[in-house]
């Protein structure tokens, strides 16, 4: 795979680039990334091995230097150096945008305060494409973050949002995810709330319902593997209905309505657009079509 078309284009302005990589599928990259990162002087990144999977895959060369919390303090000097100097300096996460819920922060605070030019390039977000997906209410959000470890103190930090109308974001362990959902149900009542888990990957689940029943779920499943996010729904919002809410409706609707009529009523009802329920509508049609002819 040729991997951008940055070498017939000028080459980007000194300055640290700010660079989004996927979240799990590696075409979730865009191609400006792929430029930036081919003309970059340096990439900092948490894992090199992590980001030289990526690079290898688009056939980039571009040095790495390992850049993460416990090495922070110790690099950032001689990165901002290197700024100084005019390089041209990618700043990676191993997953989606950086400086969410890692140790990129100080770096563009201390590059911004010595005048250097910071760009951040749009990309791939986990919390976004959670909250995206999840039928909850996406006009005001609030991302948390890891909550903290201890009970007391991710009580608190619950207590303190419990009232806020707006949905919250959540990234969580999986070997903490019942004990969290449960705290969670407790702390904010029993919410709606979305259990996102592996997005974009070939095992990507997307798990509904009120807190203290996926609460409930991950105690007796065990922890789920890989990455997790949880949306909660703001109080007293109704979430999405699922597609087999949706189906059931439209079933009851179409023994005594036409379709058209059928797709109309479970819009009205569900908030669905009318265009969407009156597709699967059909689609259910022909399932029943094709019972009946078998």
């Amino acid at each position: 795979m040729e991997p951008t078309g940055a070498s017939r284009q000028s080459k980007p302005e000194p300055g640290l680039y700010i660079v989004p990589t996927p979240i799990g599928n590696l075409r979730d990259i865009t191609l400006r990334a792929l430029d930036i990162l081919q003309a970059a002087d340096l990439i900092a990144c948490e894992d090199t091995r992590v980001t030289g999977r990526l690079l290898q895959a688009y056939g980039l060369e571009t040095r790495m230097t390992p850049y993460h919390d416990h090495n922070a303090v110790r690099k950032r000097p001689a990165l901002l150096r290197r700024l100084a100097d005019g390089a041209r300096v990618a700043l990676v996460s191993d997953a989606g945008t950086p400086l969410i819920a890692d140790p990129g922060y100080r770096l563009v605070q201390e590059a911004v305060e010595a005048g250097i030019p910071v760009t951040a390039l749009p990309g791939a977000s986990a919390a976004l494409v959670a909250l995206s997906a999840s039928g909850l209410p996406t006009d005001r959000f609030l991302f948390l973050g890891f909550l903290p470890t201890r009970a007391g103190q991710r009580d608190r930090a619950l207590a303190d949002v419990a009232d806020l109308r707006a949905s919250l974001i959540v990234y969580e362990s999986p070997r903490r995810l019942a004990a969290s959902l449960a705290a969670m149900a407790r702390a904010l009542g029993d919410r709606e709330a979305v259990v996102a888990r592996e997005l974009t990957k070939r095992f990507e689940e997307i798990r509904r319902g009120a807190l203290g029943t996926l609460a409930g779920h991950y105690a007796e499943a065990g922890a789920p593997r890989g990455e997790v996010v949880i949306v909660i729904a703001p109080p007293g919002a109704k979430a999405a209905p699922s597609d087999v809410d949706c189906d059931a409706l439209l079933a009851a609707a179409l023994k005594t309505h036409s379709l058209r009529d059928a797709a109309s009523m479970v819009s009205a009802e569900t908030g669905l657009p009318r265009r969407a329920v009156y597709d699967r509508a059909l689609r259910l049609n022909r399932q029943g079509a094709d019972t009946e002819e078998t």
